[in-house]
């Protein structure tokens, strides 16, 4: 149905309907619809609308002109035939802005001509016979028309006045063999095939003019410039060994360009744009902007600006069978099951751990004192009387943060992603690459199926938008302090890594999408320093992205995921800044830091990972902080062999396997991090060796950490992995960049000792703290509470492991753990209310003033073979004894303050066994409820002077009200202990997956 406007029916009353019009318009050429439309508004209104009738066949039918969406998108129609035709005439006048001005009437803007301009004909019924005789007699700005047919020159041609050569007929039907350079200000060739002469493998080169070459085809030959020459190629294809090579260029344009089979890189940029610029370069300028980036951004911020599920769900919708995945395994990103208010099972699948130790059930003494307390019918015979106070500890604020049930909601909300317009807006650098138009353009092209696409190098400077690169060995490399700009390009398919940066090459790499690469995604080496934004990166069959050999970069606000290895891998002193990221959906770990890996990782969300969300090994030293890490099928952090770094103010909840796993010979540092409902233990200190690994089947490092992670080291990735990393002779002896001048990310607090301080763990589905190790461990200022089974247990390690001022309360089973073999010192904590014993110890121990209050058990039970000094407690069981000293325990109990927990119990608040010689009681103090006491005849019945432990210097009366990652907690016993045994020299320590 047409839409009937005034202006329609005074058309119809001239005699026609408007349908009719359509029909006899469509018929006229186009120098006469240009007429028409100058008539009146109703006629201008009639010939617009032709729009997808007679401008569309007047476009596709000119022979300069392809597809306007063509190569990448020819199945797509233009917003306007029209406008595109009318650009293609704007843009094929470009080469002659030069010339003098025309004359023409003005509604023949677009189509003047010089009056004295002369046409040449060449070949069958032409004038002329050969090129070389029209270009000898053709004068400024003359055209010459070649008729079907093959030229060949044996010699080389030189232009030395602009002039126009166009092919008559079909493209193909016109075929140059000739070796052109060009001397004079410009030049146009048209619907050409050109193919390199027997002498020379260059079919045309320019120095110091402006060359325009339309709808051309380039078959074995290069096309060369040099600065301050130009070019601008429109709808042009180059086949095999054909390509661009374009030095010191001040700006050329490469528009809608196909580039096939090509056996190096099909476009080289080779050195800084040089400072002199030839008269083409303001209307190159003016093209280039008419459909930059900065046009176009506003339709790129409207697709961006949806919110994080709608890019969640993209990102799902490219990842097939994600979401059923998903659903069979049980943990997804789901954020129903958190509003749902309920404690969800623990996850049974993850890490294992091979001992004889279980806290399913409650000990032979447990269960004995728990019968003596009740009668026949289960109900207590007695009750607790004067319970000491102890909440307003020096934790309690942190205790408020963790509610006593499953929360209504994740701990806190993660952060969205940012869209590109508001990474622009507050990063000005990045802001000025967008806007930025400088060196070659190249836009709208197609790259396949060859080695290369763009190759930007010796300070050379490129932009590329809306480019498709796709079946390549490599997509774009930008090497030798180059400068690149990438937007909105697809890479795919390649051989070798999609984009690769190194040698302290720069840019902005935003809004591409950059998936199913044989290698990583993204390359960044050797002092490279881009700045990656809102870009997806994903389906890789190794890695995301690689950072190593000392490169850097700022990686912000990206989609990577469903990469078959690490998300993000940083080794080889690679030290990136990582920020805003959505990493997830990966088969490996979400972000891997190794082989002495850097970088500072800041505000990312990583869920939903196969493998560690973040996976710190041999020598990583990164700074991990404020990062929700979640919902993976495995640990939320792992800290392997020799790992290191700053592991402070994260979330990390709801993964199957621990939420974080520390191995021997690691000295991470783990401050104010929210570790809550994962389905094992909260962290696991652990040691396993290489053998104990690999016979169960991990095939993280035993199958990459050889032969290359992430698509790093070459080796495991066949002949493209080593085409890729050893191309141009270079070595990967990347240990030559160990000793790096940047240290802008590493740890600022050295330690000597793995240090675990001011973090909460709670609601774990099995022990809060779990220690099975060799070496040295200091646990300062943490709130264990709420876990599955023992707040801390010790169950292995001859070093030194101090607990010192923690709060551990509300535990299902005992508080503290100190198995046979073990070491241990607890210091100034608070253990309340568990459901086993306050402390269980076998090992040596020091427990030296903690308040062990409201445990179910007994305060503290020592038992064969301990070797223990309990001094300076104070501690009210609720069932058991205050102190149960049993048969060959060595040691010695003294100054300890003992509250009885309820009246008529059948325990004794001291109690040493009747046989036992090796430990000696004094000084010890005995407070009843009947205020009969031992010792002393006023007991006081709460815990002052101090008050309840754990204490802080400089406390305040109120716990500070923000996240963890920004407060401080100023600790009075500071340990500063070194490691005894070292780290091992060799040999990877490896977490075992079922």
């Amino acid at each position: 149905m047409v839409e009937r406007t005034p202006r329609t029916v005074l058309m119809e009353m001239a005699g026609l309907p408007v349908e009719l019009w359509r029909v006899i318009l469509a018929y006229l050429p186009l120098p006469d619809l240009g007429r028409c439309s100058l008539v009146c508004r109703a006629w201008r209104e009639l010939i617009l609308s032709l729009d997808k009738t007679r401008w569309r066949q007047l476009c596709l039918r000119c022979p300069e002109c392809r597809h306007p969406n063509w190569p990448n998108r020819p199945h797509v129609e233009p917003a306007s035939w029209r406008e595109a035709l009318r650009q293609h005439a704007l843009a094929s006048r470009t080469w002659s802005q030069n010339g003098p001005e025309l004359d023409s009437a003005a509604c023949l803007y677009l189509f003047r001509r010089r009056k004295d301009r002369r046409v040449w004909h060449v070949g069958a019924g032409g004038e002329l016979e050969t090129l070389r005789g029209a270009l000898t007699v053709a004068g400024p700005y003359d055209r010459v028309v070649l008729h079907p047919g093959v030229y060949e020159e044996q010699t080389e041609v030189v232009l030395k006045v602009p002039v126009e050569v166009v092919g008559r007929g079909k493209l193909g039907e016109v075929a140059l063999l000739v070796s052109i350079e060009q001397q004079c200000p410009t030049a146009r060739l048209c619907n050409l095939v050109l193919m390199p002469a027997w002498f020379s493998p260059v079919v045309y080169k320019t120095s110091s003019g402006h060359v325009q070459l339309d709808n051309c085809n380039l078959e074995g030959g290069q096309l060369q410039v040099r600065g301050p020459g130009t070019c601008q190629a429109r709808f042009c294809s180059f086949g095999q060994a054909s390509g661009a090579h374009f030095q010191g260029v001040a700006l050329s344009l490469l528009e809608s360009c196909d580039f096939s089979g090509s056996d190096s890189a099909s476009v080289t940029v080779e050195g800084p744009p040089i400072s002199d610029r030839n008269w083409a370069c303001k209307h190159l300028v003016a093209l280039a902007k008419s459909s930059t980036f900065v046009a176009a951004s506003a339709g790129a911020a409207a697709a961006a600006a949806s919110k994080y599920p709608a890019e969640e769900r993209e990102g799902r919708e490219s990842y097939p069978g994600a979401q059923e995945e998903l659903c069979r395994k049980g943990g997804g990103w789901d954020p129903g099951r958190w509003a749902s208010g309920r404690r969800e099972e623990p996850f049974t699948e993850g890490t294992v751990i091979e001992d004889s130790h279980s806290e399913s059930e409650l000990s032979e003494g447990e269960e004995e004192g728990e019968a003596d307390d009740q009668d026949a019918e289960g109900a207590p015979r007695c009750r607790a009387v004067r319970k000491l106070p102890h909440t307003p500890h020096g934790l309690s604020h942190m205790l408020e943060q963790t509610p006593c049930s499953a929360p209504a909601s994740p701990p806190a909300t993660p952060p969205e992603l940012c869209t590109l317009q508001q990474e622009l807006q507050r990063d000005r650098e990045a802001q000025a690459l967008a806007d930025s138009v400088q060196g070659c353009l190249v836009r709208g092209c197609l790259f396949r199926d060859g080695k290369g696409g763009v190759l930007v190098c010796n300070s050379g400077q490129a932009r590329l938008e809306g480019n498709v690169f796709r079946g390549l060995t490599y997509a774009v490399r930008c090497i030798q302090n180059a400068k690149i700009v990438m937007l909105r390009n697809e890479v795919c398919g390649c051989r070798a890594s999609g984009v690769f940066l190194r040698l302290s090459a720069q840019g902005l790499i935003a809004e591409n999408n950059i998936h199913s690469n044989a290698e990583a995604g993204l390359d960044i080496r050797k002092g490279a320093n881009p700045i990656v934004l809102c870009n997806r990166i994903h389906s890789g069959l190794r890695s995301g992205i690689v950072v190593l050999g000392n490169g850097k970069g700022c990686i912000r606000s990206n989609q990577i995921y469903g990469n078959k290895e690490a998300g993000i891998y940083i080794l080889y002193n690679g030290n990136p800044a990582v920020s805003g990221n959505h990493i997830f959906q990966g088969q490996a770990a979400g972000i891997a830091v190794n082989e002495n890996g850097k970088g500072l990782i800041v505000g990312n969300v990583i869920r939903e990972n196969q493998w560690g969300g973040a996976d710190i090994r041999k020598g990583g030293d990164p700074i991990l902080r404020n990062n929700f890490i979640c919902h993976g099928y495995c640990d939320g952090v792992v800290v392997g062999e020799r790992g290191r770094g700053l592991i402070e103010g994260n979330y990390i909840y709801c993964n199957r396997g621990c939420g974080v796993w520390i191995m021997s010979s690691s000295l991470p540092q783990l401050s104010e991090n929210r570790i809550t409902h994962n389905g094992i233990y909260g962290v696991a200190v652990f040691c396993q060796k290489d053998s104990e690994g690999a016979a169960a089947g991990d095939g993280y490092f035993a199958g990459q950490g050889a032969g290359g992670i992430g698509g790093v080291a070459g080796g495991a990735g066949g002949g493209g992995a080593n085409e890729n990393f050893n191309e141009e002779g270079e070595l990967l002896a990347w240990e030559s960049d160990l000793d790096s001048d940047d240290e802008r990310f590493s740890s600022r607090r050295p330690v000597g000792v793995a240090l675990l301080e001011a973090n909460s763990i709670s609601y774990n589905g099995v022990i809060g703290l779990y220690i099975k190790s060799s070496e040295a461990l200091n646990v300062v200022g943490n709130v264990v509470h709420g876990n599955g089974g023992a707040g801390v247990a010790l169950l292995q390690n001859t070093q030194l492991c101090r607990l010192v001022a923690n709060c551990i309360c509300n535990n299902a089973h005992t508080g503290v753990l100190v198995e046979a073999g073990c070491r241990a010192e607890l210091r100034g904590n608070g253990i309340y209310d568990n459901g086993g014993h306050g402390v269980s110890c076998r090992g040596d121990a020091q427990i030296v003033e903690n308040d062990v209050v409201g445990n179910r058990g007994c305060g503290i039970r020592a038992m064969e073979p301990a070797d223990v000094k309990i001094l300076r407690n104070r501690m009210q069981p609720v069932q058991g004894c205050g102190i149960l000293v049993l048969e060959c325990v060595k040691g010695l109990v003294q100054e300890n303050v003992v509250y009885q927990g309820r009246t008529g119990g059948a325990k004794p608040l001291l109690h040493q066994a009747p046989d036992n010689s090796g430990c000696l009681l004094l000084n010890n103090t005995l407070v009843f409820s009947d205020r009969r006491s031992v010792g002393q005849t006023d007991p006081p019945w709460a815990l002052e002077n101090p008050p309840p432990r754990p204490q802080f210097e400089g406390q305040l009366s109120a716990g500070p009200s923000g996240p963890p990652a920004q407060r401080t907690v100023a600790i009075t016993a500071r340990i500063s202990a070194r490691v005894e045994s070292g780290c091992h020299s060799n040999g990877s320590i490896l977490c075992t997956i079922l």
